[in-house]
């Protein structure tokens, strides 16, 4: 399992000791007080494990869109075919946790990386779900402010809403505990997602929840199916996606297979290119597009009769290296690829200050890859990034010069830790 970066370790740790807590209380309490209607716990426990075991991707935002619903669809249950359901947040927790260990005793065994933080979030959003609805329902405050009728719905989607924005705080902060990425464009990125698969998690549970309480346990599995079916042409989307960004790579080979540009050139560029994007807050769209052009920024060079000295196109005169940029964009566009990623490759051999950011962060990339490798260890890579710096008047963005020497100091210091680490154990 990685180990959280930075200073991140006392957050995560912070927010499983606060899940484990809740865990613990609630199963606690549901022993000492009894499963109120077991068959309804049952129901749910088994449409919640069905979601997690169907999970999708580990690299989705939300791996289980069907648990995710069907824990909240508990949370939020009054009633079940007409009849008070009765159950509380601690009821709700340990239900939430026994199915969703069934559904994740797999990764778990495994010791899959962040599985951990789903089920603490799962727990944590279910329990924060629960307490917001149920003690308000059972007391009879819902009715006493006539949102017990029509406008329960309404306010279920309020409740619900709340509760994706908690649950997305929590997992930008988890993410930033993690990988030691920017916490602003981890939050952006996860509140641009809510309006797509989590306003379908969010529509499902309260259909699940109002539609139980009228036609009882039989509307789980009709409320279920069209997310369910949501998941599986999701799943098939991540699969096209996942053949697409294989389809780039192969062809980002090509040019290392004619010899135009050295092994593992554009790998090397693509992977501190998107490292770079982080550093200056670009969000997942931007990070995924500038992967995608870092890996073909190179493929114009397939038009040159003979490989280029030192596989670097800077000796070129500007009106070549122009034509090569246009060639490798015109190539990018008949691979189906989105337009910003050829105009990123069009635009390499433009002025900096005319390009957009992203292409700005593979020029300078690509030419740091090129002069680290022509420069002599040791202390290549520093002088490579002074060249750089002695650029940003004409040739580099200086943020991105900046962002780059941060990123290279990260990794830097990323390694001296594991060399420590490793001869400490070798010490032992």
């Amino acid at each position: 399992m990685t180990a959280p970066a930075g200073g991140g370790a006392p957050l995560v740790a912070a927010v499983h000791g606060a899940a484990a807590v809740l865990a613990a209380w609630s199963l606690g309490r549901t022993l000492w007080d009894g499963v109120d209607r077991p068959g309804t716990a049952l129901a749910f426990g088994v449409l919640i494990a069905a979601g997690e075991l169907l999970r999708l991707g580990p690299g989705e935002r939300e791996s289980a869109p069907l648990g995710a619903a069907g824990a909240l669809a508990y949370a939020l249950l009054g009633e079940a075919g007409a009849r008070p359901a009765g159950h509380g947040p601690a009821q709700t927790v340990s239900v939430v946790l026994a199915a969703a260990l069934v559904g994740l005793v797999r990764p778990l065994a495994l010791g899959r990386d962040r599985t951990l933080d789903h089920l603490a979030r799962r727990l944590l959003t279910a329990g924060f779900a629960a307490t917001c609805f149920q003690p308000l329902y059972h007391s009879g405050a819902l009715a006493r402010w006539g949102a017990d009728g029509p406008l329960r719905a309404p306010l279920l989607v309020a409740l619900l809403a709340l509760t994706a924005l908690c649950d997305a705080v929590l997992t930008a902060a988890l993410a930033r505990a993690r990988t030691g990425w920017p916490y602003g464009p981890l939050l952006r990125d996860e509140l641009r997602a809510l309006p797509g698969i989590g306003s379908a998690i969010c529509a499902t549970g309260v259909v699940i929840s109002l539609a139980t309480a009228v036609a009882g346990l039989w509307a789980l599995p009709v409320c279920a199916l069209p997310l369910l079916l949501t998941q599986f042409a999701f799943r098939r989307f991540a699969a096209v996606r996942t053949t697409y960004r294989q389809t780039v790579a192969s062809l980002a080979r090509a040019t290392e297979i004619a010899g135009c540009t050295p092994p593992g050139h554009a790998r090397r560029v693509a992977a501190l290119g998107r490292a770079v994007g982080r550093e200056l807050g670009l969000g997942a769209t931007d990070l995924d597009i500038l992967e995608h052009a870092a890996l073909l920024h190179d493929i114009g060079r397939l038009s040159l009769p003979d490989p280029l000295p030192a596989g670097s196109a800077a000796p070129l005169p500007p009106d070549r290296q122009r034509r090569i940029a246009l060639l490798g964009g015109a190539v990018v566009r008949q691979t189906g690829a989105p337009p910003q990623v050829a105009a990123i490759v069009e635009r390499q051999a433009d002025p900096y200050r005319d390009q957009p950011v992203t292409a700005r962060i593979v020029r300078t990339v690509t030419a740091y890859a090129d002069l680290a490798r022509q420069t002599a260890p040791p202390g290549g890579a520093l002088r490579a990034l002074e060249r750089l710096r002695l650029s940003t008047a004409h040739d580099h963005d200086p943020r991105v010069v900046e962002a780059l020497a941060r990123v290279l100091a990260a990794a830097g210091g990323r390694k001296s830790r594991e060399n420590q680490g490793n001869q400490r154990v070798d010490g032992v």
